[in-house]
């Protein structure tokens, strides 16, 4: 069966999930997808990322895990040294934070993706938590384009808690919206 994903990104998921058995090898916890990376998960593509953004409560044992993997930190005049670039893809890997949003994700909403291939799993939030996270910031002002990723991954994922969605908007909005911006 072919993959909805594009060749780059599949890699991509494929190295993290390596990274992630490594480090679970090592009784350390998985980093967790978010951001564009997460998005372009739940919507097998349909809207690519440039990057992928990682939390982890270990973030020095994570960047020498990706360092084994073949990671190297940007370097030079002008270079964020926040990233982290492989070689071989064409999307940088960031850790963005210790804890998804804040920590305003219920621990039962991070899910494990199991063997994305010979066994090996990697951390993603919930499609709720991504939903509320582009609907705050949609509300914000600073990226009006969220509310656009928001509604296609409601679309595309018909099954979600409601309640839970309702909720996590209202407390990523401050009360601004809810599941009303996805009725036309």
């Amino acid at each position: 069966m072919k993959s909805p994903y594009r060749p780059e990104f599949e890699a991509a998921l494929l190295l993290l999930a390596r990274i992630s058995e490594a480090m679970a090898r090592q009784g350390l916890s998985r980093p967790i997808l978010v951001g564009g990376g997460a998005v372009e998960y739940y919507s097998g593509s349909a809207i690519a990322t440039g990057d992928f953004d990682l939390c982890s409560t270990v973030q020095p044992e994570l960047e020498a895990e990706m360092q084994r993997h073949g990671f190297v930190g940007p370097s030079g005049p002008g270079l964020s040294t926040r990233g982290w670039i492989h070689p071989e893809l064409r999307l940088g890997f960031e850790i963005v934070g210790s804890v998804p949003l804040d920590g305003n994700v219920d621990r039962d909403h991070i899910l494990l993706i199991e063997d994305v291939a010979d066994g090996q799993s990697f951390a993603i939030i919930a499609v709720e938590d991504l939903i509320a996270d582009r609907m705050g910031q949609y509300a914000s002002g600073t990226a009006r384009d969220r509310l656009d990723q928001a509604r296609a991954l409601f679309r595309l994922h018909p099954d979600v808690d409601l309640d839970y969605l309702e909720r996590r908007i209202r407390q990523e909005t401050f009360g601004d919206h809810g599941l009303e911006a996805f009725t036309d």
